[in-house]
């Protein structure tokens, strides 16, 4: 651990590290009684005891100094020190053979892994030879917006035993499935993948390269091998590692005509570098009628020309170029535990494959319309398809990463790494952001318990071990070189003083209320009773950390008070980004959407308390302050707008301006030089003054609703309600806006880089709460109910019906949806929290 090394006045270097504290006093001790002895005996006894006093001072000193830089070392280890040495997750790996392999790599359109910490990685790539760009372009592997596909996603997926997608790549269409065969044989068993690609038009392009890949991680402890067609009459790969024993790979044609077939078996840097490592080998080969086509040279140990230290390979691809229509299996069989001469069973292929895949699509679409009765309740085949098609791709987005996150504490002079850990997570969206983000996962929570509630307990026993000692999680998980390849550098670092809402609450508080029966059955109890400490230190990090300078106040940290680019600093903690606040941030201020969440926080650790039975009153007090309409009202209700609002130093004469540039002169001397213009900077029109921010009115000023913390009976409640329904305002006829027009920094841009995010699109998580809330207070008999039914069942029609459009349109859930025209925006798909579209479908809140 790299620690401060100051050296303070009196202060030997030594003292700087924890553990020579001791050893520094003992050297000013000796020190000091060595001069003792060398004194003449004429000393009087008074001088002797000043010397005494001098000791045990110096002494004292230099204690206290090696205590002090020792507490450095000490405050500087917490932010990356974990909770304690319990582990959230008691069963991992193979003690959960069922779940042990799975498509756990959502940046890819297709691949396999285990969830291994050191899993080795299968996956697809594929290109059409004429489409074959320069640096590989052309090659389909990670998702990437780029690659501009007409659309794709998982069509059935139950987050267990298998998966179907659909990847439409005009001309071509291609299927991807597989099943898992865990029966009888150990290290999780088989299964059997397949992909079949046909033209859908009449277009020119016969031929497609499908190429399948082995890779091993760095960690991977094991090997493969590549057995060819000339070897064996069943060629494949075979290997070997911890964790899976021994295997085989093979590769099945089960319908159309194969050009020609050629592999790959080498060294790959990493495995964020496979597309370019087997781009780098591609080779032009001419077949016996003279046709040229493009292949792969075979067994390469060599790097740059020079035979390798390590030669043996990591990755094999093996690449088959066929005419469409073509369908391909590919068999991964579990060879360990049978004795020498004994039969071992194979995955189906062919038929056989096709039987048990339909029969787990037809138990798929009956579940589905078990938990969420869309038939039932008078949805279109249309409608059920679509919202199937949500579930599955959130299901489908699931991921296992390992690794460790960088980190830094205001005691860190540099980022720090993060424990290494597994994160077993869904992900917001898998070509743009396929990695965890801590409060996208609250919201996917609340559709993925509504599946499996196994599978969601899972998910949050893995981001409660990321928990450390000081009761915070990193926001952003950034775990291994894949994920790491996908983010820019400037937000990788995480800092501990950064919160986000915390989501997981709303999760929690759902399998409280909804999945009460489930909680006490298979030992679901005893999880929830590891989980309580440490969601207790989870709050109480929010509560102490994020609290502003009155009782009962909070604010979101991080925000940058400095910068003179943005026209509003953004708080990215927030979730919100650049969602309107005061526009000069000082510690004075207080957000109120924090506020809400803490109080959220509380009423569900005061549940979670009563069905532990553990000391709950604390918790119902915390609750019952914060959610206290008197109380609220006076620190957040703006007595001149009537609405809520955050409070803090703020103006609205704010904008963004161009520096004037250099004298022409001045350029003159320049011109050889290439001349920038300068940023744009913001200037500010007049002394900013401590006042509520009601000029802005939006996402945040409806949190006391969201969260279902205003009295039913309010009458500021009702105002709310007219203020969200005004068209002016919040209302469109595709959800509700994230900021009125009214607002000034309505659409307005942040820097002249950043384009509005959170400053007007709508965004279908807060849309959700909106809806949920409607429903909640459509319920309580009194003056607002019939009221908010009527809002409730307009706002789910024009949700639900837009982002059903826009998917028939465009082939994507979106991230967000454009105000004024409904359109999809931001990045596809995106089925992190856009998801929940299907629980307002179902009426499950």
């Amino acid at each position: 651990m790299a620690r401060n090394t100051g050296s303070s006045s009196g202060s030997t270097p030594a003292a700087s590290s924890s553990g020579s504290g001791a050893a520094a006093a003992a050297a000013a001790a000796a020190a000091a009684s060595n001069a003792k002895q060398k004194r003449s005996p004429g000393f009087s006894l008074s001088s002797n005891l000043i010397l005494d006093k001098w000791k045990t001072m110096i002494g004292c000193v230099c204690l206290a100094i090696a205590s002090y830089f020792g507490y450095l070392g000490y405050l500087e280890t917490r932010v990356n020190t974990p909770f304690d040495h319990q582990k959230m997750v008691v069963h991992a790996g193979l003690e959960q053979p069922d779940r042990y392999w799975g498509s756990y790599r959502p940046l890819t359109y297709f691949g396999m892994k285990t969830r291994d910490p050191h899993s080795l990685v299968m996956g697809l790539m594929w290109y059409t030879p004429s489409n074959l760009g320069p640096g590989g372009q052309g090659i389909r592997h990670w998702c990437e917006q780029g690659d501009k596909l007409d659309s794709y996603g998982w069509t059935h997926h139950d987050g267990r035993s298998f998966g179907v997608q659909e990847i439409q790549d005009l001309p071509f269409e291609l299927k991807t499935s597989f099943v898992k065969y865990p029966e009888g044989k150990q290290y999780g068993g088989d299964w059997t993948a397949r992909i079949s690609v046909r033209n859908t038009t009449r277009a020119w392009d016969k031929s497609i390269s499908l190429i399948w890949y082995v890779a091993l991680d760095e960690r991977t402890n094991g090997h493969i091998k590549y057995v060819s067609d000339d070897k064996s009459p069943e060629p494949g790969v075979y290997g070997e590692a911890q964790g899976l024993g021994e295997f085989q790979v093979r590769f099945h044609a089960v319908k159309g005509k194969i050009l020609h077939k050629s592999y790959l078996s080498t060294v790959a840097p990493s495995l964020a570098k496979l597309k370019d490592t087997l781009f780098s080998h591609f080779r032009a080969f001419a077949d016996k009628r003279g046709n040229r086509f493009i292949g792969l040279p075979g067994e390469i140990v060599s790097q740059n020309g020079l035979p390798s230290t390590n030669p043996e390979p990591n990755f094999i691809a093996i690449q088959i170029t066929a005419e469409v229509d073509f369908t391909l299996d590919i068999t991964y069989q579990s060879t360990s535990g049978f004795s020498l001469g004994e039969s071992i069973p194979k995955p189906p292929t062919g038929r056989a494959y096709q039987e048990s895949l339909q029969a787990k699509i037809a138990q798929f679409e009956q579940r589905f319309e078990d938990r969420f009765q869309l038939k039932q309740t008078g949805h279109s085949p249309e409608e059920v398809r679509f919202a199937r098609n949500a579930l599955s791709n959130l299901l489908g987005g699931i991921g296992y990463f390992y690794g460790s996150s960088r980190v830094q504490s205001v005691y860190t002079k540099n980022p720090v790494p993060y424990w290494k850990a597994p994160l077993y997570t869904a992900v917001p969206s898998r070509s743009f952001f396929p990695r965890g983000f801590l409060w996208d996962e609250g919201f996917h929570g609340l559709l993925i318990s509504a599946w499996d509630v196994d599978i969601e307990l899972d998910i949050i026993c893995h981001w409660f071990d990321l928990l450390n000692v000081e009761g915070w999680i990193p926001r952003e998980q950034i775990l291994g070189v894949e994920a790491l390849a996908k983010v820019p550098e400037e937000f990788v670092t995480q800092r501990n003083s950064n919160a986000n809402p915390p989501t997981f609450f709303l999760t929690l508080k759902k399998l409280l209320t909804s999945h009460r029966a489930e909680l006490s059955q298979n030992g679901r109890l005893a999880t929830l009773e590891r989980l309580y400490p440490r969601v207790q230190a989870w709050f109480n990090w929010f509560n102490t950390t994020q609290k502003g300078e009155l009782m009962g106040t909070y604010l979101w940290r991080g925000r940058n008070a400095t910068t003179m680019r943005e026209l509003n600093p953004k708080s990215l903690s927030s979730g919100l980004d650049d969602y309107p606040r005061a526009s000069h941030p000082t510690d004075k201020e207080r957000h109120l959407d924090l506020r809400c969440w803490i109080a959220l926080a509380a009423g569900v650790m005061a549940e979670l308390s009563t069905l532990l039975g553990k000391d709950d009153a604390k918790y119902y007090e915390t609750a019952s302050y914060l959610t206290d309409n008197v109380r609220l009202n006076r620190l957040h209700l703006a007595p001149y707008s009537e609405q809520y609002a955050d409070w803090g130093l703020h103006t609205d004469q704010v904008k963004l301006k161009r520096p004037p540039s250099m004298a022409p002169q001045q350029q003159q001397r320049h011109h050889h030089h290439h001349y920038q213009q300068p940023e744009m900077e913001r200037v500010t029109g007049e002394e900013p003054t401590y006042q509520f921010v009601d000029s802005t009115f939006g996402y945040v000023s409806l949190f006391p609703l969201l969260l279902e913390q205003l009295d039913h009976d309010s009458p500021y409640l009702t105002k709310l309600l007219h203020d969200l329904r005004d068209p002016e305002q919040l209302w469109t006829n595709y959800g509700l806006r994230s900021l009125s027009k009214r607002s000034p920094l309505y659409m307005k841009r942040n820097t002249e880089h950043d384009p509005p995010y959170w400053r007007g699109p709508i965004w279908i998580n807060i849309n959700y709460l909106a809806a949920k809330a409607l429903h909640h207070y459509g319920k309580i008999e009194g003056p607002n109910a019939e009221l908010a039914r009527q809002i409730y069942a307009e706002l789910r029609d024009n949700l639900v019906g837009n982002i059903l459009r826009q998917y028939k349109r465009s082939g994507y859930l979106w991230e967000q949806y454009d105000d004024t025209t409904g359109e999809g925006k931001g990045c596809n798909p995106f089925t992190g929290w856009t998801a929940t579209v299907v629980l307002l479908m179902a009426e499950q809140f």
